[in-house]
């Protein structure tokens, strides 16, 4: 009896492995990493910032004429509606490069003693990133605690881009005797925030300093989706609508002061700006005369 136990157990264990062997043992299937479709066929985010132009070199002996202009860009004008472009704001490059201490910030108004005087866009005083941020965005009241009555430290208010609407450019019109070139050269830029009905310049950005950044980032063109148009290009062919608010004189004065106090719709403004323009297109039409 226990030899036949014995064969029974020895033939149920070989059974068992061979049953094992002969399994059919079913692959394990590996996901695959699937790169992602590409949204359309131009999907063009940044560009080669080899393709900005420098500026021609132009030495001071060789400037034989020169006239300084402010210019103010409405953004609410449809040719301009670009620089404010869902996901392509200027005021948004601008905002994170001078938080990020890319580009240096300067005031725009004069202080001595701690009180602000008249407007300056001669870069010469340099913000500290805080600080531009600060007279961009404003700063909250603080507020104080109900128990313990400390007040809190104001903190920068939120982030609202469409209340930047306008920006003021200072270019100086040049007269290239080398090179028999009148050409305009922009100086400076400022975003604008309207206060108290006012609009103001938050702070200056040096052009020449922003032009490699601005060269990086393209803007939405909305008769062309594969155009590779950036900011700089924009400034610099001149594809901007833009009004004169002030040239040189001897007051220093813009023509919103030299009208005296004028309503906003006061045509007499743009009846001078165009005057101011006309008198730059007269002088290059001159030149060429014979």
């Amino acid at each position: 009896m226990k030899k036949v136990l014995g064969i029974a157990v020895i033939l149920l264990l070989s059974v068992s492995a061979f049953a094992q062997d002969t399994a059919v043992k079913v692959p394990v299937k590996k996901a695959k990493i699937k790169t992602p479709p590409k949204d359309g066929f131009t999907a063009r985010v940044d560009v080669d910032s080899a393709i900005m132009v420098p500026y021609a070199d132009v030495r001071e002996e060789d400037v034989f004429y020169s006239k300084r202009i402010w210019r103010e860009i409405d953004l609410r004008d449809t040719i301009n509606s670009v620089l404010r472009a869902e996901n392509a704001k200027l005021i948004d490059v601008l905002m994170e490069a001078v938080g990020a201490g890319e580009l240096d910030a300067f005031s725009p108004k004069d202080t001595v003693a701690g009180k602000l005087l008249e407007d300056n866009d001669s870069f010469k005083i340099l913000l500290t990133p805080e600080q531009a941020l600060a007279g961009a965005r404003g700063l909250t009241e603080g507020e104080a605690d109900p128990t313990t009555g400390q007040i809190a430290e104001p903190t920068l208010k939120r982030f609202r881009p469409d209340e930047y609407m306008k920006y003021r450019i200072k270019e100086d019109w040049i007269l290239d005797s080398k090179r028999s070139v009148f050409e305009p050269r922009i100086i400076g830029i400022a975003p604008m925030k309207e206060v108290e009905g006012n609009w103001q310049p938050v702070f200056w950005i040096y052009y020449d300093q922003a032009r490699e950044l601005l060269s990086k980032k393209r803007i939405v063109n909305p008769s062309n989706d594969a155009s590779v148009l950036t900011f700089d290009d924009f400034f610099v062919r001149r594809l901007f609508s833009s009004n004169i608010v002030k040239e040189t004189n001897p007051a220093n004065k813009n023509i919103v002061d030299i009208l005296g106090q004028t309503d906003k719709k006061d045509p007499r403004k743009l009846y001078e700006s165009e005057r101011i323009k006309k008198t730059i297109a007269d002088f290059e039409q001159s030149l060429w005369e014979y």
